[in-house]
C-alpha cells in the first residue's frame, strides 16, 4: 500500500461539480492498493500516519501529530500512484489491485483511520472523476510504501 500524506490548511473533493468532502487543517491522504496489500499493511500504515508528528508545535517545530492538532482527513483512492513508468511513455497500471480487491481494503483503511482519529475520516469516491483541492501547508508532503518498513 502506498499513500502520499499532504499537510492541509485546507482541501476538498468534488465529483459532478458538487463537493463530497471538505477540511481546514488536517491531512490529505491519496491512497494506493495493490494486489499484495492486507489488513497487516492497513493496520501499519494507520498507526503510521496518526502517530506521524508533522504538525508546528509552540515554537513550530513539527512535533505535533494530527491528533495533537485536532485536524481532520480526507482519504482518496489513487490507483496511479502504483504506476510503472520504466517502459515507454505510456504508464502501466498492472501493479494496482483490481477494484474488487482494491474497494473493500480502501474501506477498511478509511475505517482504521477512523476509529483511531476519534471522528470522520471524510473521502472521495472510489473510481470517480475527482477534482482534488488543496493548500499544502509548509509544503509538507510525505510518501510512505507499506511494502519498505525501513
Amino acid at each position: 500500500m502506498k499513500v502520499v500524506i499532504q499537510r492541509v490548511s485546507q482541501a476538498s473533493v468534488t465529483i459532478n461539480h458538487a463537493k463530497v468532502a471538505e477540511i481546514a487543517k488536517g491531512l490529505l491522504i491519496l491512497v494506493g492498493i495493490s494486489p499484495q496489500d492486507s489488513e497487516e499493511d492497513i493496520e501499519w500504515l494507520c498507526q503510521k500516519i496518526i502517530k506521524l508528528r508533522i504538525f508546528g508545535d509552540a515554537n513550530n517545530l513539527m512535533n505535533l501529530s494530527i491528533k495533537d492538532v485536532d485536524g481532520d482527513i480526507i482519504v482518496v483512492s489513487q490507483f496511479t500512484l502504483h504506476a510503472l513508468t520504466k517502459k515507454g511513455n505510456r504508464p502501466s497500471y498492472i501493479m494496482a489491485a483490481r477494484p474488487e480487491q482494491a474497494i473493500p481494503l480502501y474501506n477498511t483503511f478509511k475505517n482504521r483511520l477512523t476509529a483511531l482519529l476519534g471522528k470522520e475520516v471524510q473521502s472521495g469516491e472510489f473510481g470517480a472523476d475527482m477534482k482534488v483541492a488543496l493548500t499544502n501547508d509548509g509544503p509538507v508532503t510525505i510518501i510512505i510504501d507499506s511494502h519498505n518498513k525501513e
